[in-house]
């Protein structure tokens, strides 16, 4: 199984390769005031595409603390402090 995992990384990794090297062509972007950035097109994918991942993520943020504290909540309203450690059962040593 690691082998194949090892396999499809690669595989991915020389996609994105072979990607890059073919979008090296410059581009204009137009900004507000006149402002323009001229960089190659694979630069500014990634930038586009690491900036719409950080607003996921961050989107996401509000959603999880909020189900922290309804979770918190909700286990004092039971009785819990602490989830529950699971029950071993008794085994004798070993003679």
């Amino acid at each position: 199984m690691t082998a194949l995992t090892w396999f499809l990384r690669f595989i991915i990794f020389a996609f994105l390769v072979v990607f890059a090297v073919q979008n090296t062509a410059p581009v204009t972007l137009n900004l507000v005031l006149d402002y323009q950035w001229q960089t190659p097109l694979v630069i500014l994918l990634l930038v586009f595409f690491a900036g719409g991942a950080i607003l996921g993520v961050l989107s996401l943020v509000g959603v999880v603390f909020r189900q922290r504290r309804e979770l918190s909540r909700l286990r004092r309203a039971a009785g819990q402090a602490e989830p529950a450690a699971p029950v071993l059962p008794d085994v004798p040593p070993p003679q």
